[in-house]
């Protein structure tokens, strides 16, 4: 029979360290984001205390926090683009001639770009058609939350840009080696 597993204060070969915490990789669009959702984070607490603790539900709180997560997803967004985490498909780089593939991912990299540039200038255009609109509850420009998510749309332009450049000095992109990295260089 086997022996009962001591219970003398041994470990039983199991050790756990934690590693220490670096925050230096982060880009600083994510503590934006990070900001937005504590705060967000916050309304919603300050919600379900008012609505089923104390019975009287604060009407502000619903309206400031759905802002709140557009808020939070626009800055959020940024973090994607920084990191080149959107969406993919690389399986058809697999059997594209390598210059082709080449071609075809900096037309990504640019039609991607392009796209953030123009949600710039159309969202800026919002903003101007909006006017003097206050939001329906709360006593606030409407415009307030088109300018987050303008300035979000415009980090991303950025980060896009930026990512684009990476590509061309190194003359590949994680569509052609998606075992790449963005750190490579």
């Amino acid at each position: 029979m086997p022996e009962p597993a001591s219970t003398s204060g041994d470990d039983a070969g199991l050790h756990v360290e934690d590693e220490a915490v670096d925050f230096s990789g982060v880009p600083w669009e994510a503590w934006i984001g990070v900001f937005f959702f504590l705060v967000l984070g916050g309304v919603v607490l300050t919600q379900f205390i008012t609505r089923y603790v104390l019975n009287d539900s604060a009407s502000w709180t619903e309206e400031i926090a759905r802002y709140l997560l557009v808020a939070t997803v626009f800055s959020g967004a940024v973090i994607g683009v920084a990191r080149n985490n959107h969406i993919q498909v690389d399986f058809v780089y697999r059997y594209l001639p390598a210059g082709i593939g080449r071609i075809l991912a900096t037309l990504v990299d640019a039609l991607r770009s392009a796209f953030f540039l123009a949600m710039v200038v159309l969202c800026y255009l919002l903003i101007q058609r909006l006017g003097a609109s206050r939001m329906t509850v709360v006593d606030l420009p409407v415009s307030i939350l088109y300018w987050i998510c303008l300035g979000g749309l415009a980090a991303m332009a950025w980060r896009s840009l930026h990512v684009s450049l990476i590509h061309w000095r190194r003359g590949y992109s994680v569509l052609e080696r998606p075992e790449s990295t963005m750190h490579e260089r």
